[in-house]
């Protein structure tokens, strides 16, 4: 048995929709809806695998099995209970409700949602199998849930570890920025992979490396598991064989690059690199300490992407105003270059000594950030869609 033509939900960061929808779009999968923090698109169980392989700015991969209006938790009970559990469960699935939002809903206690819809659930499975018992020894189905103004959207997770996991980075920086995220924040601006890309606060080397993936067109995926390998009553091995070698094929690791970080901390840049040769990236990029004061290039029409210190941590406030002053001098001195920074920090251009052309508003978990956007010049003689042909690189939240 396999699913035919069903209806997936990639969740992803606040602010980045956009993003994701293009990337969802260019696999060839149409799109149902777009919400805050995730994209609805339909296929089939080729689907699950590629995208699970090689989106880059998604969370996970939920598919969903229903949507419905409650109020009341005897409504929950009722209608996940009318959810066809059967055609995706089997009788040794290991099914339970992994995670409950609400927002803006009458039912609101994540515990007691994720128990009466499993005990809903239970109920189903009881009638369906003639069984009173589950061993739940079998794959697993992990459900999801999301209330938004009462109406409940219902997924099986067929992701396991979010997708931000690519697997290269066991040991992170202070405060690293998430892979996806990164990821997303790179395909926001008009860089591609013939132009220089410039890192100088790159922590465990996370903005470089995904550059790297996909100057290289690494999918991000191709290297992990994914819980829904187990699902051989929804979607068979062929699917996932098929993706991991559609993703092999279109690697191009010999690709000529200029992908360059720079951190102040000498052990942090060792990290970087070693995360850079199990991305499979360390040919392609330049890893050095380096001050941030210290940063230039010989080259014009560079872009710096960046994620600079916010100064989370007390100690590090009175710190922040030299670090700002210091970038904005040095991309000064960078004739034509653009640079994009991420960061929570209020009176980053203030300090940075210039109105950004642009900013965005981002969630970086619970942090509220924003994507400040100093575009330098076109290069001359290049085609203007060639450099603009993302139009949600000029959108503006």
């Amino acid at each position: 048995m396999s699913i035919g033509k069903v209806q997936w939900i990639a969740p992803c960061h606040f602010g980045l929709e956009s993003v994701l929808k293009k990337e969802i779009q260019d696999l060839g999968y149409e799109i149902v809806q777009v919400e805050d923090g995730r994209v609805t698109f339909l296929g089939g169980p080729d689907a699950a695998c590629r995208a699970n392989i090689f989106l880059r700015t998604a969370e996970r991969i939920l598919l969903k099995v229903g949507s419905f209006w409650a109020v009341t938790f005897e409504e929950l009970f009722d209608k996940t209970r009318a959810i066809p559990w059967e055609e995706y469960i089997p009788e040794d699935g290991k099914f339970w409700v992994t995670k409950a939002a609400s927002v803006k809903s009458r039912l609101f206690s994540p515990s007691d949602i994720q128990s009466i819809m499993k005990k809903a659930m239970v109920e189903r499975l009881k009638v369906k199998y003639g069984k009173q018992w589950f061993p739940e020894t079998g794959a697993l189905y992990p459900v999801r849930v999301f209330l938004m103004k009462d109406t409940v959207t219902v997924g099986i997770d067929t992701t396991g570890d979010s997708l931000h996991k690519r697997g290269y980075r066991p040991v992170a920086g202070k405060a690293p920025i998430a892979e996806n995220l990164a990821a997303a924040l790179i395909m926001l601006t008009p860089w591609k992979k013939d132009r220089i890309f410039v890192d100088p606060f790159c922590g465990s080397g996370t903005f470089p490396i995904e550059a790297g993936m996909i100057a290289a067109n690494i999918a991000p995926g191709m290297n992990r598991s994914f819980t829904a390998e187990a699902w051989t009553n929804l979607i068979g091995r062929k699917n996932w064989y098929e993706a991991v070698n559609e993703a092999q094929e279109l690697t191009d690791d010999g690709v000529e690059t200029d992908i360059q970080g720079y951190d102040a901390d000498p052990a942090v840049i060792r990290t970087a690199r070693r995360n850079a040769e199990k991305a499979g990236v360390g040919h392609l990029i330049h890893l050095q300490q380096r001050k941030v004061k210290d940063l230039n290039h010989p080259k014009k029409y560079g872009f710096i992407i960046t994620n600079p210190p916010y100064g989370e941590r007390l100690e590090e406030k009175s710190a922040l105003p030299q670090i700002y002053r210091e970038f904005g001098e040095a991309f000064r001195r960078l004739d034509s270059w653009s640079a994009y920074m991420i960061t929570s920090y209020e009176d980053a251009e203030r300090y940075f000594g210039r109105k950004a052309d642009k900013n965005r508003k981002i969630y970086n978990g619970m942090i509220r950030t924003y994507f400040y956007q100093f575009r330098g010049p076109k290069p001359p003689g290049r085609n203007i869609s060639e450099i603009h042909n993302k139009k949600y690189a000029k959108e503006e939240i």
